[in-house]
């Protein structure tokens, strides 16, 4: 992966056409995005990517959706900017031609073995504490009650909503399907894949069924797979901060979905101790977020609900509860209004809402925020939404009734060069290009020391250096860089 600003956009929902008309805005030669971006990770683009769950249910994961182009058209944007896609190993649609055919012929389905029953992990039968020890993302439990054609019934594990059925990975079925994903997105000119709910993936009797010793098999084997088809895997999982940097020590790429909640907790409370904690112990093999496509993640500082010794967060749970009623208040309630029990297809462990609208539309807090983002280890990824500096989408969410809604604006061609003009846009294009392009990020990082409302990051490369020195109570800070043939500094903020 290029150590540059990556963007993650729906293909359909930036600029409102598809991969054609993707690719000419944002990698064609005069285009307002060309050369803005080391790789973009196009979220579901598959048949369909309008089902329960905004393409992270494929109907067929190995055809692109026809209203979007086909894989030619990927391959031609694959050769003009680094892409990355989902392989979606948890779970695939309640309406996919297999699991219809199993639907229809059950044990006699020639699918049968690729989708997990729950006899097929708890073949003795489960007790309540093997039910009440799995780790849920969502209320309920895991399980939905189908109906085969010749009247049997079974009881099949759904993680998410009963319209996405998961697959048994284990199984030669569930493998060769997985492989076959693979195979396509490579001869796409795919150089990544998102392993996407892949924590999830592998189910044990009397465990959590989450991020298993298994499960880390299962990536190994899976990334090896991918590294012999030339394609690299990130690992999207949410979970304690400790967790994250385990699980980091044995893949290629995390997210840091610590990052967000805390960069936000110093810009509310003027306090950057727990994110300057963080940065001494973060992995570095690290996608830097502000923004993704789904909610703010608040689990990844609090916490371990699913150790029972309690290991504690990156911050207090009365500073996590203040953390979480301020991103309501600063959106004027919005947030909530598409958090929770507020709204459907929720996720216990997010708040709704758009970056810049949780920091109250304040455009300085946004941009020192992404500065931050900026100079931390790690390669950043800008949301669609968020490079735009976009508002929550409250008539979106009235619409479908789905929380993540909130923050998955569909931009016309004429919002996109309105957004263009704006001059926080502008600063952060502008903040992009430097991170792109200052010979200093290929260096060395340090945390200087600063005061407990103060942030000291500089990167050196031999005489090249780049430096933010910021003051979150005021919210001023310095970017500050010189280069090696000119020594004398230029200010950047």
């Amino acid at each position: 992966m290029k150590n540059q600003v990556q963007l993650i956009t729906y293909v359909d929902r930036l600029g409102g056409g598809g991969l054609r008309e993707l690719q000419a805005l944002i990698a064609e030669p005069g285009a307002p995005l060309a050369g803005l971006f080391g790789g973009v990770h196009l979220l579901p683009f598959f048949h369909r990517i309008d089902g329960a769950d905004a393409g992270f249910d494929p109907i067929d994961h190995l055809q692109v959706d026809a209203r979007l182009g086909r894989w030619d058209d990927i391959a031609r944007l694959s050769a003009q900017v680094p892409v990355m896609a989902d392989v979606i190993v948890n779970h695939m649609s309640s309406q996919s031609p297999q699991f219809l055919d199993f639907l229809q012929h059950g044990s006699a389905s020639r699918y049968a073995g690729l989708f997990l029953t729950l006899d097929a992990v708890f073949p003795q039968g489960a007790t309540e504490a093997d039910l009440l020890a799995i780790y849920r993302p969502r209320p309920g439990l895991p399980f939905t009650a189908v109906t085969l054609a010749d009247g049997q019934r079974r009881l099949l594990w759904t993680t998410f909503t009963p319209q996405q059925v998961d697959i048994d990975v284990a199984h030669p079925q569930g493998q060769a399907y997985l492989g076959d994903i693979l195979r396509t997105l490579s001869q796409a000119g795919v150089t990544m894949v998102r392993l996407d709910a892949v924590g999830y993936a592998i189910k044990r009797a009397g465990s959590s069924c989450f991020m298993l010793p298994e499960t880390f098999a299962f990536i190994e084997q899976f990334a090896a797979q991918a590294r012999a088809a030339g394609i690299e895997v990130l690992v999207e999982v949410h979970a304690h901060h400790q967790r994250q940097i385990e699980i980091a020590a044995k893949v290629d790429w995390v997210y840091d979905f610590a990052l967000p909640p805390l960069v936000l907790h110093a810009l509310y409370a003027a306090d950057a101790q727990p994110l300057k904690r963080w940065i001494g112990i973060r992995p570095t093999n690290a996608l830097t977020v502000l923004d993704t496509h789904d909610g703010i993640g608040i689990i990844d500082i609090g916490a371990d609900a699913a150790d029972r010794e309690g290991r504690p967060g990156l911050v207090p749970p009365a500073a996590l509860d203040r953390l979480v009623e301020e991103i309501h208040r600063r959106s004027d309630g919005q947030s909530r209004q598409a958090t929770g029990a507020a709204a459907s297809n929720l996720d216990l462990y997010q708040v709704n809402c758009t970056f810049h609208a949780a920091l109250g539309g304040d455009d300085r807090a946004y941009l020192l925020a992404r500065a931050i983002q900026f100079f931390l280890p790690g390669v950043p990824q800008v949301y669609y939404v968020g490079l735009l500096a976009g508002e929550n989408d409250m008539d979106l969410l009235a619409a479908t009734g789905v929380g993540r809604d909130i923050n998955r604006h569909r931009y016309s061609r004429a919002e996109i060069d309105a957004a263009l003009d704006r001059p926080v846009v502008q600063d952060l294009l502008r903040l992009i290009r430097l991170r792109n392009a200052h010979p200093a990020f290929g260096g060395q990082f340090t945390l200087l020391p600063s005061a407990d409302h103060e942030i000291d990051l500089c990167w050196r490369d031999g005489a090249n250096e780049a430096r933010l020195v910021a003051d979150l109570r005021t919210l001023e800070m310095q970017l500050t860089t010189r280069l090696a043939d000119d020594p004398s500094p230029g200010r950047f903020f």
